[in-house]
């Protein structure tokens, strides 16, 4: 069995948020686990269409996502998150509103460095945001906040995705928050 709570993955583009957060979800769901997914793109596209990149709006898309996620938990729901969510204050706030409902926040680093982001890259945007060829890119020219207190820390340069799953499930068990 299980209890609600939000899930939330942050750190830069390509670090690996949505692959973990994808094969956490179908692991849940295998176990016969109630659990949404709120990837940061399918989001940008349903619930925050029309928004932009600067820092207001990434704000609003980040505590849209976290209003979800928050909702979700308090109704006994697992919430994962896997949007960028670059600045530590707006984390902060989701955490203590979904915290406040009663619902356990768990926040996933997905920590890779920008070489090896950038080298990973198939569409080359690093390279270009590097380049100065692509404006308020989070990481290069956009402030990128990592965590300073993650519940689980993943290497997605170091370790397998299998190897990531593994530690945060034994994080989620160890808290209680699944069986």
């Amino acid at each position: 069995m299980h209890r609600g709570f939000t899930l939330w993955f942050t750190g830069l583009s390509g670090a690996g948020k949505s692959t973990l957060s994808e094969a956490i979800s179908g692991r849940f769901r295998e176990r016969g686990y109630r659990v949404e997914l709120l990837d940061g793109d399918e989001v940008r596209t349903h619930l925050s269409r029309g928004l932009g990149f600067s820092k207001e709006d990434r704000d609003t898309n980040v505590r849209r996502i976290g209003y979800v996620a928050r909702l979700l938990a308090r109704n006994g729901v697992i919430a994962i998150t896997a949007a960028i969510s670059p600045y530590a204050e707006l984390r902060d706030e989701v955490r203590a509103a979904t915290e406040a409902d009663g619902a356990a926040f768990v926040e996933v680093y997905a920590s890779c460095p920008i070489e090896v982001l950038a080298e990973r890259d198939v569409k080359g945007l690093y390279k270009k945001a590097i380049a100065g060829e692509i404006a308020h890119f989070t990481g290069v020219s956009d402030p990128y906040e990592p965590p300073a207190k993650p519940e689980v820390t993943v290497e997605s340069d170091k370790e397998t995705v299998d190897q990531s799953v593994r530690r945060i499930l034994g994080y989620l068990e160890s808290r209680g928050l699944i069986g």
